[in-house]
This record gives structure tokens, sequence and C-alpha cells, in this order.
């Protein structure tokens, strides 16, 4: 479903990302694992077609993510750790303006959309409500129903619980399991509690290369180990 092979990007000579390669199957809920800095949302920015590579290739369900980049924004639904939200708009009036842009613009048929994501997000109640008064809880919220519009089959999210309380991370996490099998999900974080607990399996990358896999069992038990085995090397800054 996806595939990234020999990732790189440069910033001028400094390399973000160098030779990175993973696959991820049909279904499968993945952790992009790494410390701050690491490169993750510059691989992320690669693999939805927000950044043009240096060298390598990624696919999203068998199509080129830079010989056809609309097509494959079809297929996907992207939360970048920021959502890309409009403050002076209603949560109904945002959700509209991304079904548009993802080809509903009947009104029956966004209406059914609507009412199925914000079910899945819980922002039933707040469907008058302007963005810009809601809390970062919410805000989070209406970023993962922008995501979810047109059921895509590939999820991409960057650091979906940060900056949330304990309550609201415990309710994405069940959201995302809720979604795993019908959508392939990859999620950035540098907690691992949350790929833990979240994940099938995890990609560590670490100072923009691959430094290996966690298999579920190893999520379980001695996680922190095997992280800091792979992440021993000296920090320095390779990417955001």
């Amino acid at each position: 479903m996806i595939r990234v092979s020999q990732l790189t990007k440069y910033y001028g000579n400094f390399a973000a990302l160098q030779d990175v390669n993973f696959s991820i199957n049909r279904g499968e809920v993945v952790g992009l694992l790494g410390l701050n800095g690491a490169g993750k949302t510059t691989c992320l920015r690669v693999l939805t077609g927000y950044l043009v590579p240096s060298a390598g290739e990624c696919s999203i369900d068998g199509i080129n993510v830079f010989a056809d980049p609309l097509e494959v924004k079809n297929r996907m639904g992207y939360l970048p750790e920021v959502p890309p939200l409009y403050p002076e708009m209603t949560v109904e009036d945002y959700l509209r303006f991304v079904a548009r842009l993802r080809g509903i613009v009947e009104k029956s048929a966004f209406e059914s959309e609507f009412l199925r994501v914000t079910e899945l997000t819980q922002l039933e109640l707040a469907r008058r409500s302007l963005i810009r008064h809601l809390s970062l809880g919410f805000r989070k919220r209406v970023g993962i129903a922008q995501a979810l519009i047109g059921s895509p089959p590939v999820l991409i999210f960057d650091e979906p619980v940060s900056g949330l309380d304990p309550v609201q991370i415990v309710e994405v996490r069940k959201l995302i399991r809720r979604l795993a099998g019908e959508h392939t999900i990859l999620i950035s974080s540098h907690i691992l509690t949350e790929v833990s607990q979240t994940c099938d399996r995890v990609i560590v990358i670490h100072k923009g290369r691959l430094a290996g896999e966690l298999s579920g069992d190893e999520l379980q038990s001695g996680l922190e180990e095997r992280f800091m085995q792979m992440t021993a090397a000296p920090v320095t800054e390779v990417g955001r």
C-alpha cells in the first residue's frame, strides 16, 4: 500500500533523509518513530507530495507520488502536526470546503459524510462552532475529521496526540484503532508509549536514516531498550 525506496532529501548540503526504505501493507497501523530532528516530518511531507525528494521513489496504492500527485492525494488523508484549519469558519463550513475539494458537492452526499466523520471524531455538538473558539483538543479532532472525508484508503498522521490532555489522547488512540483495517495508517511520533499502544509495528528513523523496525511483540516488551540501542549515536540536527 505504501512503498518507499532509497528516499533521500537534501536541504542544500544538509541531508535530512538518506536512502530510506520501507513498506506498509494494506490495513496496517505503522508508527514512524524517532527523536526530535530525526527526519520524520520531512519523510511525511515527501510522502504526501508537499516536498520533492532529492532522490528515491514513493508510491501510494501502487501510484507514484510524484508522477501522479493528484491521484495520490485522492487516496490519502493527511493530518499535519498543526491542523490546516481556517479559524474564521465554523466546523461545518470548513468540512464542507474540504468535501468540495474531494469532489463531494451534493448536499445529501455531504450531509451523510459530515455525519459519519463527526460521529467518529465526536464533533457532533461543535457543528456550528467557530474553529477559533475551539480548544486545542477539538481543533485536533477537526483536523482528523478533514483527513477522513471521502474515506481515503491511506491516512497519514503527524504527531496526532501532541498537545492533547490525557483523556483526549485516549480518545484519539481509540479512534485510530477503530480505523485500523479499513484504512492503512502511518503515524509519526516521538512518544514511545503512543506507538506501543497504537501501532502494529514501528519503523525507527534516526539522523535521517532507517535505524530498524520493531515488531508487535517488541512493542509490548523491551521497547525502550531496543529504541535506545537504535538511537545510541549522538544526535545532530538532521531534519524536522
